[in-house]
């Protein structure tokens, strides 16, 4: 059975991050954002953390296959960041998309216009569910899943050795209050039974931050904040329209000044105030410089409690009286009951009853004509 190691993977040195890292933050609009998100990579230092001779990852992030505001990558994020490294020299650039057990990914990249823009630019797209996918041994002590996965885990062959580019949406999620980059991660690198961490999902998350560090030269995000949502995330939000972009090398500041903009204390959140006392990024904002606009007294005082009906029944499996069933319910054929009480839930009776209007009224704002736009 192949497997890949930490010491088969270094193929080119990791670029560090500085002890103070920079997150860029950049108001934007639907006439400029192209050029907005450019300057917001740059104002980061990208091209000092990715080397140019190094294929690229650009992570797409995907939570439904259908369009909804702020649930997955914009398109304009996406070909903001293209036009920028093609503008600075970089070639080789790899829009990468995974699925999950709810969320056609195929599907998505069409709905979502990702597909289109890769069809523009000429990119060739990596699809990680039919991508070869390899034993994983880490280098770093793991905090969750060695216990998750006492018999090993595996990752994409295709990701060790190449820079990765996340392009997570401000927006709130019902298990980690907020998802961004570090979340991004989540469906990178573990495959379709990634369900099986839900319980030790923030020790999940730091440890993929780890894998990440060992794994890619170099490592970004750009963040975006056009469309934000609130309340229960990742679909079943209200979107708002705040016409930001957020870059930075540091993957728990990005998510710390996300999270402080959208009301939150950073350190309160479990993968962030974790990543940051494992040394992996800065989770202080105190300790971070902004580059770009003032967002010092920003607060949109976002919901992060809510909960829809599906993720009120997953709590209690996860954390709650029904945790001594949790093996039985989501390791055995009963899983496929809670997928498709998922679907049924959210493609069903949410979709067709609440998030359709709202993705009517998304379309009526300058946002949404960008998105026809594609």
């Amino acid at each position: 059975m192949a497997s890949i190691t930490h010491a088969h993977v270094q193929q080119a040195p990791r670029r560090g991050i500085p002890t103070r890292p920079t997150v860029a933050v950049v108001y934007t609009s639907p006439e400029t954002v192209l050029d907005d998100v450019g300057r917001a990579m740059r104002l980061a230092g990208y091209a000092t953390i990715l080397p140019k001779a190094t294929p690229t990852l650009l992570k797409v992030n995907i939570s439904w296959q259908h369009y909804y505001p702020a649930c997955s990558t914009t398109p304009w994020q996406l070909e903001g960041v293209v036009r920028a490294m093609s503008a600075d020299g970089y070639r080789d650039l790899i829009p990468t998309h995974n699925g999950t057990v709810v969320v056609d990914a195929r599907e998505g990249a069409v709905n979502n216009k990702h597909q289109a823009v890769e069809d523009t630019y000429g990119l060739e797209s990596l699809h990680l569910e039919e991508a070869r996918w390899v034993d994983y041994t880490p280098n770093s002590p793991m905090l969750a899943l060695d216990k998750v996965y006492p018999h090993g885990f595996r990752i994409p062959e295709a990701l060790p050795g190449k820079n990765i580019i996340h392009l997570p949406t401000m927006k709130t999620h019902v298990f980690t209050t907020i998802t961004g980059a570090m979340k991004n991660a989540f469906g990178g690198l573990l495959n379709h039974n990634r369900h099986w961490t839900h319980s030790v999902i923030h020790e999940t998350l730091v440890d993929l931050l780890r894998i990440q560090q060992e794994i890619h030269p170099g490592i970004f995000a750009v963040t975006d904040g056009t469309f934000a949502g609130d309340g229960p995330g990742p679909r079943a939000m209200r979107w708002h329209a705040k016409n930001v972009i957020l870059a930075s090398a540091d993957q728990v500041a990005i998510d710390a000044v996300a999270a402080k903009m959208m009301g939150f204390d950073p350190m309160s959140i479990g993968f962030i105030r974790l990543a940051h006392e494992a040394g992996l990024g800065c989770g202080e904002v105190g300790d971070i410089d902004i580059a770009g606009d003032d967002v010092s007294s920003v607060d949109w005082r976002f919901t992060g409690a809510e909960n829809t009906f599906a993720s009120r029944f997953q709590k209690l499996v996860y954390w709650g009286p029904l945790k001594r069933l949790e093996n039985l319910l989501l390791r055995s054929p009963l899983v496929h009951l809670a997928i498709a009480g998922s679907n049924v839930y959210h493609n069903g009776y949410w979709l067709r009853f609440k998030g359709r209007r709202r993705v009517k009224e998304a379309m009526n704002t300058g946002w949404g004509e960008l998105f026809r736009s594609y």
